[in-house]
């Protein structure tokens, strides 16, 4: 038998605190379809948690979340009705139970204790509290069999498992279910030597040309932070500002801009960049970074959708969607979006292409990006602006506008139907990378 304390006596017990902010965040973002964060912010207690109490309920959310498709097969296989009763919390009382147990460094007792307390301490899940004890003290004792079930990318929702398997085949949409399972590790884009800043800090120099930082690293406590020798970004976000070609003189459009990564970039380069941003609260964040990093760009609140001006030499639209891509990093995605949600921002990100494409003068340049893995926010829409915009032209994507180092010979894997698409499980070797989409479009002139 559990252990308990009871109500009053368990949220004194150590790691109580930890447990219940974790079950309460998790069940904000599956139910109100929060990013992690948000929830996290929402479920926080009026009386401030200890540091390390809050890192432990990011800490138990993500794992739940990373892991989910796996826990909740485990868990309907030990309940008699296959589901899990609907009372309170109970549901995400007993996944963070098993998340604990199953993939963290935990003591079992500790895992269990905690989720019968924060059964007890829930008036609609308390009659189920020995359900709680029964099923997790169960999936503790046949913890070693479980693991050694093959994940077959189970951890993926089953609708977009189905999805990616139609759009890239079942042996590819596999390998991206594995590699999603990978802690992703902190890349950063350097203004200078990047081979010499990743000698420095002990990092690796991808072939892409970021830096892929060691996991202990604390960024704002590395050289050349203050003095903005680098900025964090995805090695494979570092790309798409890279096919626009900015050059010193050069007048560029940002649209979307926040936080920043593409937009320094461009502006690094010597261009004249006009970041447009809606949000104020993302539009303050983007001018501190560009404060931080020493750039002159000017920032617009507005909505890309109506900003007027004269005609760019290029635009890089990096536009609003899905961020199925971003999984590694927010695992939550996958259990907070619906396809409705993605033919929703797709509808979106139709007119912004369109508007985007207005405001390209001839001879100019068109990139659009997304940080998503579904093909309506990719190449669904490369191709459906074609049929619409006759005059625009793709301008296929290569190894050198990359500027990546080849793998194999060539940089097939990042580049498909001559647009940059980078999967999870593209530069596996190293860890991997979001997933990314790109294409490249010039107006004749």
């Amino acid at each position: 038998m559990s252990k308990s304390k009871g109500k009053k006596g368990a949220a004194l017990a150590p790691g109580f605190a930890a447990r219940r902010l974790a079950v309460e965040a998790v069940r904000r973002a599956i139910r109100e379809r929060r990013t992690l964060d948000e929830a996290l912010v929402l479920a926080r207690p009026p009386r401030p948690l200890e540091p390390q109490d809050t890192a432990l309920a990011r800490a138990i959310a993500t794992v739940t979340f990373r892991r989910m498709g796996t826990l909740k097969r485990v868990l309907a296989e030990r309940l008699n009705s296959g589901e899990t009763p609907d009372a309170g919390m109970l549901q995400e009382i007993l996944l963070i139970g098993a998340a604990q147990i199953l993939f963290m460094e935990v003591a079992d007792h500790a895992a269990v204790d905690l989720a019968v307390d924060l059964a007890k301490g829930d008036k609609l899940a308390m009659h189920y509290a020995p359900l709680v004890n029964a099923v997790l003290r169960r999936i503790a004792s046949e913890k070693a069999a479980i693991l050694a079930e093959p994940t077959l990318g189970g951890d993926l929702p089953d609708w977009m498992r189905t999805r990616w398997t139609r759009f890239y085949g079942a042996q590819t949409a596999m390998a991206m279910g594995e590699a999603l399972l990978v802690l992703p590790q902190v890349d950063v884009t350097v203004f200078g030597d990047a081979a010499a800043f990743a000698k420095e800090v002990g990092g690796v120099l991808l072939p892409t040309g970021s830096v892929r930082l060691p996991r202990e690293a604390r960024v704002d406590a590395l050289p050349g932070y203050a003095e903005g020798h680098f900025q964090v970004q995805d090695a494979a976000s570092a790309l798409p500002a890279r096919l626009v070609g900015a050059k010193p003189g050069m007048r560029i459009l940002d649209l979307c801009a926040a936080p920043g990564g593409k937009t320094a970039q461009l502006a690094k380069a010597g261009a004249q960049v006009v970041a447009v941003e809606r949000s104020r609260e993302r539009a303050a964040r983007l001018e501190a970074n560009m404060a931080r990093l020493a750039l002159d760009v000017q920032v617009v609140i507005a909505d890309a959708n109506t900003y007027e001006s004269e005609p760019f030499d290029a635009v890089l639209l990096d536009a609003p969607c899905s961020a199925t891509g971003t999984l590694r990093r927010h695992p939550e995605i996958a259990w907070t979006r619906t396809l409705e949600d993605i033919l929703k921002l797709a509808a979106q990100q139709r007119k912004l292409l369109d508007h985007a494409a207005s405001l390209v003068k001839p001879g100019g340049v068109l990139v659009y990006s997304t940080c998503s893995l579904e093909i309506e926010e990719g190449e669904g829409q490369i191709e459906a602006l074609g049929q619409r915009n006759t005059e625009l032209q793709l301008e296929p994507v290569d190894e050198a506008a990359l500027s990546i180092e080849p793998m194999d010979g060539s940089a097939q894997g990042w580049i498909r139907e001559g647009c940059l698409r980078s999967l999870p499980q593209t530069l596996a070797g190293f860890g991997g990378v979001d997933g990314f989409f790109a294409a490249r479009l010039r107006r004749p002139g």
